[in-house]
């Protein structure tokens, strides 16, 4: 009895962790992603990242999607919708929708994706050391719209005047503005910053761009230009505007050119994050990344609708050239 009793015993001790390293491993933990819709490319890429670190929808996780639209109005209420379902990680597009997460909780881990400025925004503390709940990935860097202008000035070194499409309501923006003017000092370039908040405000922003006499655009990053990118490039084309932006899609949609990091790559990036804090990490010591790769497309049947021949040394050294 007393051989059958340590037998017993011996076997409790190897069953019960083993019990429990099965619970956590079974365990299904519930994502709230908040900003592209269903079917999205950027949610798309958000799942690839999840599958290379072999999580599934509907097995090991359950994604709780919201899509906010293009202008961004309900992010807030989304945000926290998303945190009354407790999810264990929240992912959150852009400085506006990190800003809607943050208002909406302290506790529950965010990852946010392709933010302009987190510490000017009042986000995080520092890049290297977040401080607080979140953290993820920035897509600005200082040196990203300088970049923008100087591409603008060889391809197009007639145009002084500068347009500068902006979204007031975007709060990454002033920041953006404040690197363009500086980047703009520099070159010898004029700026005129024109506002547009609303997909209905494009056409008088074009309209206050030719009162200005404005002889290129810098379009800044921001969802809803990304939404409406072929109306805004179509618009560029008609006012005779050579024009620059910084995501690839909009060179795709007829822009002239387009200079910064790829649209998707961080929220596949992002999977990284949501598996580091699923496995215990704190946002709080997650450093915040930012981009080290960036993509330059030209448009040249944009450029030929223009008149303009884009110089031999600026094609060599584009990532990719449009033709057709």
């Amino acid at each position: 009895m007393r051989l059958v009793g340590l037998v017993l015993l011996a076997a409790s001790l190897v069953v019960t962790p083993l019990g429990a390293e099965g619970q956590q491993a079974g365990k299904v933990w519930r994502i709230g992603f908040l900003g592209d819709s269903p079917g999205g490319p950027l949610r798309q890429a958000f799942e690839q990242g999840l599958r290379e670190l072999g999580y599934v929808d509907g097995q090991n996780i359950i994604i709780d999607y919201r899509s906010s639209g293009p202008t961004g109005e309900r992010l807030p209420l989304l945000a926290a919708e998303l945190v009354r379902l407790k999810v264990d990680v929240l992912v959150v597009g852009l400085t506006q929708g990190a800003l809607a997460a943050k208002n909406a909780t302290t506790t529950i881990p965010v990852v946010m994706v392709n933010a302009a400025d987190p510490v000017e925004s009042g986000l995080v503390a520092s890049l290297a050391r977040p401080g607080g709940n979140l953290t993820g990935l920035s897509r600005l860097t200082p040196e990203l719209l300088g970049k923008n202008l100087e591409l603008i000035k060889e391809a197009a070194p007639r145009a002084i005047r500068v347009a500068v499409l902006s979204n007031p309501t975007n709060p990454g923006h002033p920041a953006m503005v404040r690197n363009a003017k500086r980047a703009a000092d520099s070159l010898g370039l004029q700026l005129k910053i024109v506002g547009a908040g609303v997909p209905n405000e494009l056409e008088r922003a074009f309209s206050a761009m030719a009162s200005e006499h404005a002889s290129a655009l810098l379009v800044l990053a921001d969802g809803m230009f990304w939404v409406y990118r072929r109306q805004i490039a179509d618009l560029a084309l008609r006012s005779r505007l050579p024009s620059t932006f910084a995501n690839t899609e909009h060179a795709e949609a007829g822009g002239l050119m387009s200079y910064g990091p790829n649209s998707f790559d961080p929220y596949r990036r992002a999977a990284v994050f949501v598996d580091k804090i699923l496995k215990g990490a704190k946002p709080a010591d997650l450093p915040v990344e930012q981009p080290t790769k960036f993509e330059f497309v030209i448009n040249l049947k944009t450029a030929k609708a223009l008149g303009l021949t884009i110089p031999q040394s600026l094609l060599l050294r584009a990532d990719q050239v449009i033709e057709q």
